[in-house]
């Protein structure tokens, strides 16, 4: 069964840092592409980062851009969106999911087949 898991999530303050992780499994993760996404109180779902199947490329959001990290690690079946100067309006939950074309990385949250149940952070002082 695919199953993908997030964890991670708190609540820091301003300028702080956290790391996300999303725990795979059910599936080869070499041959998915895997993004994350969040989605704020009142707002539609929006993609954050994204990386396609054996890490070959990237993708970034404009508002993530430098300050965010996606990286996996496939012998562990784990995907992690490193995460600093965290501003307030990256409060969301959290969440990671799996694209069966690998191919390419794509932030759309249509392309996107399996879903976690999502990791809340908050971001305040």
């Amino acid at each position: 069964q695919l199953q993908l898991v997030e964890s991670g999530g708190g609540l820091v303050q301003p300028g702080g840092s956290l790391k996300l992780s999303c725990a795979v499994s059910g599936f080869a993760l070499g041959s998915y592409a895997i993004g994350w996404f969040r989605q704020a109180p009142g707002k539609e779902r929006e993609g954050v980062s994204c990386i396609s199947s054996k890490g070959g490329s990237t993708n970034y959001a404009d508002s993530v851009k430098g300050r965010f990290t996606i990286s996996i690690d496939g012998a562990s079946y784990m995907v992690y969106l490193q995460m600093n100067s965290l501003k307030p309006e990256d409060t969301a939950i959290y969440y990671c999911a799996a694209d069966r074309d690998g191919r390419m990385c794509r932030l759309t949250t249509y392309e996107y087949d399996f879903w976690g149940q999502g990791t809340q952070v908050t971001v305040s002082s």
